[in-house]
């Protein structure tokens, strides 16, 4: 699953990527990554950029989320009243490999 969402957007008064990656973690999803994005717009066509002379302090946020399908029907109704604005896909994909790093 992918959300897309802004950097200024709040679940509460905690950052929206935050709260969410918190909820993956208590609900065992098994992996989440928060991406910040350089550049980007959404349906209103409004850009935000990184760039300097235009520095945006809403950046656009792709959280990536990698679990069973079942897992993440199961935590979408959760999902769904945090992100008020914003975009969520789901994917296919192959997973080729899933473990942790090895200590040693």
């Amino acid at each position: 699953m992918r959300i897309f969402i802004g950097e200024a957007d709040k679940h509460g008064m905690q950052p929206l990527y935050m709260a969410l990656v918190e909820l993956f973690r208590k609900e065992k999803v098994a992996g989440a990554t928060v991406l910040r994005g350089l550049s980007g717009y959404g349906a209103k066509s409004h850009l935000h950029t990184a760039h300097l002379l235009r520095l945006s302090q809403d950046l656009p946020i792709v959280i990536e989320v990698v679990d069973t399908s079942e897992n993440i029907e199961r935590v979408l109704p959760l999902i769904d009243p945090m992100v008020k604005e914003g975009l969520i896909t789901m994917e296919k994909v192959q997973v080729i490999r899933y473990a942790p790093k090895k200590n040693g």
